[in-house]
Formats: C-alpha cells, sequence, structure tokens
C-alpha cells in the first residue's frame, strides 16, 4: 500500500469519499461507478475476506496501523492519512470506527447460482431504508438463511449505512437484484420454493401454525416499510404468514419481524 498524508482536500482521488451523507449522490454515483464503501476495520475486514478489492483507503492517523495489517500484499492501494477534523470536513460526519474503503463492486451473480442449494432466501419487495435492509441481512446471516433476492427498486445493500449496520454480512451473505418483479416469484416457484408472504391479511396463517408444517424450502417475502407487500406479490405467494400481535399493535417493522419469522421457520 502507498501512505500518503493530505492536506488538500481538492485532490481528485479523494472524491470516493467526499460528502458521504449525501444520499441521493451516493446512491447515484456508487453503483454507476461500480463502488461502494466499506466503513471500519472490521469491515473492510470482511470485505477484502470475501474477496472484494479495494480501489483507496481513508483511515485517521492513529487507525493507521490496523489498517496496514488489514491491507498487507495490497501494495497498489493508496490509503489517505488525516486529521479527524480534516477527514470529517471531506465526509461530511465523524468518523468514529477510523477508516473508510472505496471498494471495487462484485459483479451480481444469476439468480439460479444464488438459489442452487439454498432452502431458506429472503425477498426485499421495494425496501427503501437502507438500515433496514441492513438489519436483514444480519438477521439472515445470524439466523442461518442461505441467501437474499431484492427487487428491482430495492436500496442499496451495499450503501455505506446498510453494509455498517449489517455488521459487513452484506458481504457475507449471497445475493443479487431480480430482474422483473414479482414476475421473479416465478423464478423461485421453479426452483422448488414455497412462496411465504409475510403480510396482514385476512385469509393469512399465523406464523407459529406455517412453522409447524414449514416446507423444506421457502422464499420469505418482506415488503416496503409502511406500505408492506404489494397487491401483485402477494398474488404471486403460495400462503400468506402473519405474526399474530398484542395489545393493540398490528405489526413489527420489517427488519424485526424478518428477525423473528427466520427463527421460527429456520432448519433444525
Amino acid at each position: 500500500m502507498r501512505i500518503e498524508r493530505i492536506t488538500d482536500l481538492e485532490r481528485p482521488e479523494l472524491g470516493d469519499f467526499r460528502s458521504l451523507t449525501d444520499v441521493a449522490l451516493r446512491r447515484v454515483s456508487e453503483p454507476a461507478g461500480g463502488l461502494y464503501i466499506a466503513e471500519s476495520t472490521k469491515v473492510i475486514g470482511r470485505a477484502l475476506a470475501a474477496g472484494h478489492r479495494p480501489r483507496s483507503v481513508l483511515v485517521i492517523e492513529q487507525w493507521l496501523p490496523d489498517v496496514e495489517r488489514l491491507l498487507e500484499g495490497h501494495d497498489d492501494v493508496p490509503v489517505f492519512v488525516g486529521s479527524t477534523a480534516l477527514l470529517k470536513e471531506l465526509t461530511g460526519f465523524d468518523m468514529h470506527r477510523g477508516a473508510l474503503a472505496s471498494m471495487h463492486r462484485p459483479a451480481l451473480l444469476p439468480v439460479e447460482e444464488i438459489l442452487a442449494g439454498a432452502r431458506r432466501v429472503v425477498v426485499l419487495e421495494d425496501i427503501v431504508d437502507h438500515t433496514n435492509v441492513g438489519a436483514i441481512f444480519r438477521s439472515v446471516a445470524g439466523l442461518g438463511a442461505d441467501a437474499v433476492l431484492i427487487t428491482p427498486r430495492c436500496a442499496d445493500p451495499l450503501y455505506r449505512r446498510s453494509v455498517r449496520v449489517s455488521m459487513g454480512t452484506v458481504l457475507q451473505v449471497p445475493w443479487t437484484r431480480l430482474p422483473e418483479w414479482p414476475e421473479g416469484a416465478d423464478v423461485l416457484r421453479d426452483a422448488g420454493f414455497h412462496v411465504a408472504a409475510l403480510a396482514l391479511d385476512d385469509t393469512a396463517v399465523e406464523l407459529d401454525a406455517f412453522a409447524a408444517s414449514v416446507p423444506d424450502k421457502v422464499a420469505l417475502l418482506l415488503g416496503s416499510e409502511g406500505d408492506g407487500l404489494s397487491s401483485a406479490a402477494m398474488r404471486h405467494s403460495d400462503t400468506i404468514v402473519t405474526i399474530p400481535m398484542m395489545h393493540g399493535v398490528d405489526s413489527l417493522n420489517v427488519a424485526a419481524a424478518s428477525a423473528v419469522a427466520l427463527y421460527t421457520i429456520r432448519v433444525r
């Protein structure tokens, strides 16, 4: 790696790290540029372990020894080092986790390859909150599901906040984007999956009852915040499943609901 101490924020090589709090800007610029941002040495380490290639790294001076250990063998990667105040001015936030890496995005795998050998998969329909996306990936990893599929309009799992909230598990869990939806549900069914929509509906089966005779291969559909699953997604489902609630509460946050449902239908 090449260590470069910075004093001039106008250097073009720092463009990957500029104004990272501008969600609209990053949503367009990072995928278009084939990049994503990994935040913290733990997440950078997981990205490297997954075989992802760093383009450059930004680090606060006192965190440099940790980054040096991570980047052994990456001799061509520039590491930009600066003060806390200077890097806050560049990125737009306090870098409490010490380091950021601009990583090359891996190519998305075909849906069929993601599904091969899987028994529990999660489908995210149009979820817009990056925090929810990251939290769902963490539940998927921690509770033993095999993969995640996201619809064309779903938020980017490799957006900085998604990666951070997931504790880097978006870099471990196999995932890809469905080319079309809800027609993509037919691909799941053709692969032998029982498509279970998690939703509020008069015809829904309670989660415990569904889990009592759970199919061998289940694709769990989770809908967007507020509106939930679309009517088209529910029509393409084999079963509608609901989590019974108490005290007048009708539903859980989508990330919390994913954890409850995945634990209940886990492969035992």
